[in-house]
């Protein structure tokens, strides 16, 4: 059953009637109060790397009602997906194999020394038909299905559709990955946090030497992030290399906290100018990695990679997701497409083949759930 109105929830929260939508490249001091739900486009121009990545949109909208997510939304048996066979990828097996080895010789060369490079899996999928008019796929099954059968801390779901008369956006994520999180105690200290993730196997006894490395340098460069925002000797890094079970594999997790300096009014400019986009999804050196993204990647990623979660501008609290794991549908003059984005960290000590099958590890439990409805 399609919902009739705008909705989104994230992290325990739910909210329903879109009334405003604003554009965070343009305002993102709006973000200073109020509750919002935000979705940022991986290619959105908020970073400070001087890497021009056009196109990519950076959204916040404001709900009329907002109250707690009840246990269980949505009907996962009413989502009728694309057929398993009907999914496309923007790079095949080899032409992946050949974007790994081109980071490999750029490490070698010292322009960079890690770089996450990721491709994009697109399947048709029409809106139905209610009496004449069409309806957008139902968001909140595919959410439902998620849930069910891929539990995850940080999965999100915003949708708001075409006829609402604001910009509409169909966004549905299972992440497991903390992109930032603020928290402000009574005495008045902002915590800053982020839970950057490099590192997935199957079993524990699959992840790699190679995978801690990244993982530890991946860290360095989020520490690095949040010290342009924080209260100089306050970063530290509170987790190292945890493992954590998801359904079908296992990641590596780290956890970085510091307390945010600076008051309330711009906070959101200054903290998404400095960490984004999230360097779990970028690479190291951040600006480095960007370019060589934009060379090597043929699709745009959107919101996977991105950011989606909430702000709460009143109460100094926010959480948000790195946008992994995550699916997307858009409209087209050729009817509408699901998409879903999986990619891998390279590094010189990656294995072309092994960060393939890394990539297919990642979308297979969850594009198998988003095929199953028919």
């Amino acid at each position: 059953m399609h919902e009739p109105t705008s909705w989104a929830t994230f992290a325990g929260r739910r909210a329903s009637r879109a009334v405003e939508c604003v554009d965070l490249s343009e305002q993102p001091e709006r973000l200073d109060s109020g509750l919002w739900f935000v979705v940022v486009d991986f290619e959105a121009d908020l970073g400070r790397d001087g890497v021009t990545r056009p196109g990519g949109r950076a959204r916040a909208w404001r709900f009329a009602d907002v109250g707690p997510a009840p246990a269980t939304s949505g009907d996962a048996g009413a989502w009728r997906g694309p057929a398993p066979s009907a999914w496309t990828t923007s790079m095949d097996r080899d032409s992946y194999v050949r974007a790994v080895a081109t980071v490999r010789e750029r490490v070698r060369r010292g322009d960079v020394y890690q770089v996450n490079v990721c491709r994009v899996l697109s399947a048709p999928l029409a809106g139905s038909s209610a009496g004449g008019d069409v309806v957008e796929p139902d968001a909140a099954a595919l959410a439902a299905r998620l849930t069910a059968g891929n539990p995850a801390p940080y999965a999100a779901a915003v949708h708001v559709p075409a006829t609402s008369g604001l910009d509409p956006v169909w966004v549905v994520s299972a992440s497991p990955e903390l992109y930032l999180s603020l928290d402000v105690a009574p005495d008045g200290v902002a915590a800053l946090a982020s839970g950057p993730i490099k590192g997935t196997a199957r079993t524990p006894s699959g992840l790699t030497a190679k995978d801690r490395a990244e993982n530890v340098m991946i860290t360095d460069l989020v520490r690095n992030d949040l010290q342009r925002v924080c209260r100089p000797g306050t970063v530290e890094v509170t987790d190292l290399l945890a493992v954590e079970e998801h359904p079908g594999l296992v990641h590596l997790v780290s956890r970085v906290r510091g307390e945010l300096v600076g008051a309330a009014p711009g906070r959101w400019s200054r903290v998404l100018e400095a960490t984004f986009p999230p360097g779990s999804v970028s690479g190291a050196p951040k600006s480095s990695a960007l370019r060589l993204i934009a060379e090597l990647e043929p699709t745009a990623r959107g919101p996977y990679c991105g950011a989606v979660g909430w702000v709460d501008g009143d109460a100094g609290r926010a959480e948000l997701a790195v946008g992994i794991r995550t699916f997307w549908w858009e409209d087209g003059h050729g009817g509408g497409v699901l998409r879903f984005g999986t990619g891998a960290g390279i590094t010189w000590g990656s294995d072309p083949e092994r960060e393939w099958d890394e990539t297919e590890l990642k979308a297979e439990r969850l594009v198998g759930l988003a095929s199953s409805g028919r």
